[in-house]
């Protein structure tokens, strides 16, 4: 793979794992939230 390409591959992938992480923290914080209100 050319350096052309292997750049805008890293930092395509990088932007999907940092966007997947942090969505998947924020519905973790919702879920704390909506579980401890169950348990009341």
């Amino acid at each position: 793979m050319k350096k052309e390409h292997f750049i805008p591959f890293i930092s395509d992938v990088y932007f999907a794992i940092v966007v997947t992480l942090s969505l998947l923290y924020r519905i973790e914080a919702r879920l704390d939230r909506v579980v401890q209100s169950i348990q009341g």
